[in-house]
């Protein structure tokens, strides 16, 4: 069985960066990335910033979710286009990946993966947050600190915004310790992210977080560019079956 193609450019080394396993659950509702449990309602006092971002996303729908696919796009300024597609079964955290050359079926919840698998893994966190970033920051709720600043300058837009960061704790994960800074309005809706590789202080990226869609309950922003414009990470072919 041949394994993914693992891109080698600079530019994707934070794109398996700091997400946690699939097991962490939200201190507040319990929910895991597979659970079928119901999540709670809190009041809007009760309710932290993360919830409310992660609510706005379609949290309250991820437990009628059954399957999710999408393809993860790049197209950057100077380099082939580059995608890579996946289909997941949340409530048995089986992950399929799929190549040109070849599929791996796996499941998640394997506390052995033997390293092909464990590389196919790690590029798989790393779409899935991509995809829906809002919900697992709430998943990842026991390993973030956040700060929240009512009164932001979006980098891009240079709009009003309020500002969420989160850094990740510097164990767990496949390169822990990274710090993302999430720009969003009243909606809760992300507009843009700045992503920190080891929260180190200037920028490893920023992008857009634009074209939503809803698939499933679930909000998708199927597009992120950069200020320049020579640089795009999209989905596409995102297909959400719902009990």
């Amino acid at each position: 069985m041949k394994y993914l193609a693992v891109i080698t450019l600079s530019v994707f080394v934070f794109f398996t960066s700091c997400k946690t396993d699939t097991k962490t659950q939200n201190s507040a509702d319990n929910t895991s990335e597979n659970s079928t449990a119901e999540p709670s309602m809190a009041s809007d006092e009760e309710t932290s910033i993360v919830e409310k971002i992660a609510h706005a996303n379609g949290m309250d729908n991820w437990s009628t979710i059954e399957e999710l696919k999408f393809t993860f796009n790049v197209d950057r300024e100077g380099n082939p286009h580059f995608e890579r597609s996946w289909i997941w079964k949340p409530k048995t955290n089986e992950v399929t990946a799929l190549s040109a050359e070849d599929t791996l079926t796996y499941n998640r919840n394997e506390t052995d993966m033997d390293s092909m698998v464990y590389k196919t893994n790690g590029n798989f966190v790393n779409d899935k947050f991509w995809l829906m970033a809002p919900i697992n920051i709430m998943w990842d709720e026991n390993s973030i600190t956040t700060e929240h600043t009512k009164d932001a300058e979006a980098p891009i837009s240079k709009k009003p915004m309020q500002k969420l960061t989160v850094t990740y704790g510097q164990e767990g994960g496949y390169t822990p310790g990274d710090a993302y800074d999430l720009y969003f309005g009243d909606d809760f809706m992300v507009q843009e992210w700045v992503f920190r590789k080891g929260n180190q202080a200037e920028p490893s990226m920023t992008t857009t977080w634009e074209d939503y869609t809803d698939k499933g309950g679930l909000k998708i922003s199927q597009m992120h560019k950069n200020e320049e414009g020579n640089f795009k990470l999209y989905f596409t072919g995102v297909e959400v079956t719902t009990k």
